[in-house]
Order: C-alpha cells, then structure tokens, then sequence
C-alpha cells in the first residue's frame, strides 16, 4: 500500500498518478480523516499524560492534608474523554482503512495514462512466421495431433478446462522441465507452495479486498481459504513480517504451480483452446531486492523471460504497459507477447512487474542496512512462463504443410527425442 505521509504530503502527485490507472478515490476525504485521526490520537495522549501527572500529585496533596476528591473526578473525566475519544479513532480506522487498503499502485512517472490502447511495443523478436499453406489454429491442431481432449474435460469439470493427452501432457511436461532446469541454472531457488491461501496472503500481493471476488474461495473453511491464483501470491508472503539482513538480499525464487481464476469463461475467438482457463500451469519468478536494486532486478526478470521464448525459437514482441493496464499491485510491467498466426494477434505468455513496496508494506517485509536501519524490501515478479499461451504458440508457429507439428530443439531431450507431433489417425 502506498505510505500515508506519501499521501498526506504528495496529494497532487498521488491523483495524477491515481488518474491514470484510471482509479477514482477520494484522496482529499482520506487526507482529512487521516489528520483528524491523528488530531484526536494527540488528544488522547495529551489527556493520558494529564492523568498521569494528576494520578503522581495525589500523595503529596494528602500530605498537605488537601482534598483529592477533585483530582479523582478530574482524572475520571479525562478518562471518560478518552474512552469516547478511542470510539471514534476506532470508526476512523475503519473509514481510513476502507479508502487505503483499496488504493492501487501508484505507476512509475515515466509510464503513459491509459489502458491497453497505450501499451507500447518495445522489441519485437525474429519476423512474423510466414506460410505458404493455409494455415490452422491451435485447437484445430491440438484436436488434429490428439495432445488436448476438451469435450471429455467439459464433461468431468466443465468449460475453461481441459485434458493433455498422451504427447500433449508431455509437450506441457517438457515445457516446464525446461524452464526449471533454466532458472535453475541462472541461480535461482526452486520452490512448491501450498495452493490454498489464507486472507493475509491475498492481502499482502494486493488483490484483497478489491478483488477478493475474483479467486475461488473455498467454502466451509474458517478462517477464510482460496485457491493461489499465481505462484507469486504464495511467493511474496514468505518473508511476510520478517525482517531481512541486507547482505541477503536479493532473494531470487522461482515456483512450478497450476494456477486457478476465475476469468475463464470468455468465448471470443481470440480465447478459445487453452488462452483463457479455470486452471492452467506457470512457472513464476519472484525476487525481493532493497529500495535501491529493484530497477535492476526488473531488467534481469524481463531478460530471463525474454530468453525463455528466443531458446524455443517463437516470435514475440516485449510491450510496455500503459498505467490503467498495469494490475493494482504494480508500479510497472512489461508483457512478453508470442504471436498467434491463425488469429494475428499477439498473446501475453509473461508479464514483469515492479511493485516496488507496495506489497511489502501490506506485509512488512523489511531488511536491515549496514547501519542498522530497517526499510521496506521491494517485490518483483514474473511468468517464465505460462505454458497455457506458449503451448498454442508452439503448435501455430512450428505447424507444417502435411499437419505435422516440429518439437521446439530445446524441447526434444524432455520429449524422449522425440523431433515432430504427427497427426493422429481415426
């Protein structure tokens, strides 16, 4: 969440910035509560400081042979005055904690108003695959290839889902083993972890309370529980309410998880087959850096993504994203985009992002300077990859004359050696 000083004393800046992510909140009704808050909180301390030195004076005024009844209802009123006083700072918690909590990001300055109409290509890999046949989609040649069975998932889960099937679950098998064994030899640590959730978990990567409708909630369960909608949700938690020395920082994970949402369900063309579902896998990188480091580790994100897809030789462009297209949590991000021939459209496989310490503030995750002093850790995060967008890719791009598909070279060893998906015959 953003810094409430930040706010108080960067009101402007902070409605820019509000603006345009296309949030709309009421920053000047905040600031407000925000000083009566703390108007009244210096109130209390006053009047309990006040008790104090009223409750110290009462032997020395029976010394005196003086009268405390009057010290005794002073000091009872003053109480009386702050229980009353510590009613409304509660309701004023309340009211701040309602417009605070739900406030987005603020994006980098340098980034562009606006939704997807001003994201803005920034690399383009390798020309756009050219055919001289006419060429299918995806769902055509996963029917085609027997790598998907959608109607038989319908039937045992319904739409949105799907089953791989013989060389289709091991073409996804593939996928992920080599993006595990690449992260693995960049340095980064292998982690699996729990799929189900708890509140603290959506509320430290930001998406409660404002998209707290949006994951599968598990019903029945107390305290509340979902379904992680991305490794990084898990990810971002680990060190949550710890404080980190700075000689450890970076920290460098990477998670292999299927992921669940809700956002299945969307029947445009360009959403058919596996780009859209309740469930699909990812490999996801996160990285928690100092205040100082996190440019350089949101570079090192987008290159390693980068270099996923080049190895497997698609074509793929790298966006800059607008601010109102950067999701809630994020300062900035950068989708790495394969190209779909059947459609002409390009699909997001990774999207980087900096949420510098946005969540870490929701979860106080801190480190400790060689000085000793504590500061908020930055969190970054990254697809490498969602294998639900390179699969169709793979099958589009590398597809054939005679329906045969290649393997990708850096695929092949995973498959068994195997070179070319073939279609099957009925």
């Amino acid at each position: 969440m953003i810094d409430l000083n930040f706010i108080l004393n960067n009101k402007e800046l902070v409605k820019e910035g509000l603006k345009k992510k296309e949030f709309d909140a009421d920053i000047d009704g905040l600031c407000d509560l925000v000083l009566e808050k703390r108007k009244i909180q210096k109130q209390v301390e006053d009047n309990k400081a006040q008790q104090n030195k009223l409750s110290k004076s009462v032997p020395q005024v029976k010394k005196e042979g003086g009268d405390v009844n009057a010290i005794f209802a002073e000091v009872k009123k003053l109480a009386s005055t702050n229980k009353e006083f510590e009613s409304k700072l509660e309701e004023l918690e309340k009211q701040i904690d309602t417009i605070w909590f739900a406030l987005p990001n603020l994006p980098d300055l340098d980034l562009l108003g606006g939704g997807k109409e001003n994201n803005k290509p920034i690399f383009f890999y390798k020309d756009q695959p050219k055919f001289d046949f006419p060429i299918k989609s995806h769902v055509d040649l996963a029917e085609s290839l027997g790598l998907i069975d959608y109607e038989r998932a319908a039937k045992v889960s319904g739409h949105g889902t799907w089953f791989y099937t013989n060389l289709g679950a091991r073409l996804e098998w593939a996928l992920l083993n080599f993006f595990i064994d690449t992260h693995l030899a960049d340095g980064f640590n292998f982690m699996l972890p729990p799929h189900i959730l708890n509140y603290e978990s959506g509320f430290t990567a930001g998406q409660f309370p404002k998209f707290e409708d949006d994951v599968f909630a598990l019903k029945g369960l107390e305290p509340f529980k979902f379904m992680l909608p991305t490794a990084e949700t898990a990810l971002v938690n680990y060190y949550r309410n710890e404080i980190l020395d700075v000689e450890d920082l970076p920290k460098k994970f990477f998670a292999y998880t299927p992921c669940y949402r809700k956002e299945a369900g969307a029947y445009r063309a360009e959403e058919r087959g596996m780009i859209r579902g309740y469930q699909f896998n990812k490999v996801e990188m996160v990285e928690y850096t100092t205040d100082t480091d996190s440019d350089r580790g949101f570079e090192e994100l987008v290159e390693k993504a980068k270099k996923l897809v080049e190895m497997l030789g698609l074509h793929f462009r790298v966006s800059k994203l607008a601010a109102a297209d950067v999701s809630h949590s994020m300062a900035r991000t950068y989708d790495i985009e394969v190209f779909l021939p059947s459609l002409n459209i390009y699909k997001e496989v990774s999207s980087v992002s900096n949420a510098r310490d946005y969540q870490a503030r929701r979860g106080m995750m801190r480190y400790k300077d060689k000085d000793g002093k504590v500061h908020y850790c930055h969190t970054l995060n990254g697809s490498g990859l969602a294998t639900s967008r390179v699969f169709p890719a793979i099958l589009e791009q590398y597809q054939q004359a005679d329906g045969s598909v290649l393997v990708p070279e850096v695929l092949q060893k995973y498959m068994g050696g195997i070179k070319v998906l073939k279609p099957i015959k009925k």
